[in-house]
């Protein structure tokens, strides 16, 4: 089955087939580096990085980019806030990025261009799109794009120009022609920073956020590139005015595909610091562990709304020790998944439709179901081979079973085989006064004819 991915810009599923023949480009709106990541930044991240993933699952090669915003209004004053360079601000933060994503298990792209390297990219796309007459300079000293100047505006949102406008609920600026337009270079103030500016034939300034974008993916891949992707918040009007500047300035197509990951709520409502409903990726890993995260986002299809709460963290956590507790004690041989296989091939058909992780999820608790009746080493290595296409299933079962509790494996069999003497003795209720106590110690013993293990609660 052909790989067929939903397009924003058409609305619909399509075949996909690289502009390259087997080499993808692929470009994803990354962090705007001021602060921690939280766990809308992840669920991004995560999307994509199951779609780099698979792609390379398929035998394509990837060439991902993943930007870093590391200048920007909320940057500044964070950094004058905390008295230190931009640069000291934004290196501390992408290393907790780094850290954080990467207890995730989520891969590095392949590039990961920070905006201040790619200024002067910037500068020669603002310039030929002021040499064409979709740019124009406001006394501010900022250069805005003429967004009704290009012919194609709101092709990805589906919306006309006169329809984007009357939902436009910011005023006018002074020197801006349209409330639709926007800035492509803004001048610099006197109280920023010195870090925050750079000398320009319009004057000294700093890009706009939506041209970043575009001269790095641009600069990194070429035009035009297979896919772009990023949360469904930015389809407009980031990525609306990136094809807007992208295509105004280059003067042919820019992206093949877009792909828009859903929004993320938690218990229901939309995540807000005034809600008290925030989490940082850092909040969450304080009580799970990286490996249930991931999980947990894998069962809700990239596209969908994801609801984010304790309820659904615990479900998933209890899921994946079904799918550890099945390769348990098991001696897994090496080797390639065999897609021809039954099972594969019904992850490999979920997959190959839009990335559908739920339905793949799916297969592999069917090959859990089937190994524990088994106990046969090939199904072992087809539920570790395809967990291993999702990031998920690869540490040693009895290693994920067992973390993050404080008593030692030694004295937990201590206390199972005291158990099982009393269970031998028919006294149950020491056998019932013993399991409570490895309860209470966040230790669930699991009877089986073979004999009792243990997991972390």
């Amino acid at each position: 089955m052909t790989l067929r991915i939903y397009n924003t810009l058409s609305r619909e599923l399509e075949p996909f087939e690289p502009i390259e023949p087997g080499h993808v480009r692929m470009y994803v709106c990354g962090m705007t580096i001021y602060d921690l990541c939280h766990v809308g930044h992840a669920r991004m991240m995560m999307a994509f990085d199951i779609v780099y993933r698979w792609l390379q699952t398929l035998g394509y090669q990837v060439t991902y980019a993943r930007n870093i915003t590391d200048i920007d209004d909320k940057i500044i004053k964070r950094a004058l806030e905390r008295n230190m360079s931009i640069r000291a601000l934004t290196d501390e933060m992408i290393a907790a990025m780094h850290a954080d994503i990467g207890s995730l298990g989520i891969a590095r792209p392949t590039h990961e261009p920070r905006a201040t390297e790619y200024v002067p990219q910037m500068l020669d796309m603002v310039g030929a799109l002021e040499r064409k007459g979709l740019a124009y300079r406001a006394p501010s000293g900022d250069v805005n794009y003429a967004v009704r100047k290009f012919p194609g505006y709101g092709k990805l949102s589906g919306k006309s120009l006169d329809e984007l406008r009357a939902g436009e609920r910011v005023a006018v600026l002074d020197g801006k022609e349209d409330p639709l337009d926007f800035v492509l270079w803004k001048a610099a103030k006197p109280s920023e920073p010195a870090d925050a500016k750079w000398d320009a034939p319009f004057g000294a300034g700093r890009p706009g956020w939506h041209i970043e974008c575009s001269a790095m993916s641009c600069a990194l891949l070429g035009a035009p590139f297979d896919i772009h992707g990023g949360g469904m918040d930015l389809q407009f009007p980031h990525h609306e005015n990136e094809i807007a500047q992208s295509e105004g300035a280059l003067g042919k197509p820019f992206v093949k595909v877009w792909m828009h990951n859903g929004f993320l709520n938690v218990d229901n409502e939309k995540m807000s610091k005034s809600l008290g409903n925030f989490f940082t990726i850092r909040d969450v890993l304080q009580r799970y562990d990286g490996e249930t995260l991931r999980f947990f986002m894998l069962r809700t299809h990239y596209r969908s709304p994801f609801n984010f709460s304790d309820v659904n963290l615990d479900d998933a956590r209890n899921a994946l020790r079904r799918l550890y507790t099945a390769l348990d004690g098991i001696e897994v041989p090496a080797g390639e998944v065999d897609w021809q296989q039954p099972a594969a091939a019904a992850f490999r058909a979920a997959m190959n439709e839009d990335f559908n992780t739920p339905g793949a999820v799916a297969v592999l608790f069917e090959l859990a179901g089937d190994l524990n009746r088994t106990r046969d080493a090939a199904t072992a290595a087809l539920l570790k081979g395809l967990g291993a296409s999702l990031g998920i299933l690869q540490q040693p079962p009895r290693s994920y079973l067992q973390a993050g509790t404080s008593l030692d494996d030694a004295t937990i069999q201590e206390r199972i085989a005291a158990r099982a003497a009393a269970k031998k003795a028919r006294d149950f209720a020491e056998a019932d006064r013993i399991r409570k106590e490895l309860a209470d110690q966040g230790i669930v013993l699991q009877d089986s004819p073979t004999g009792t293990t243990w997991v972390k609660a």
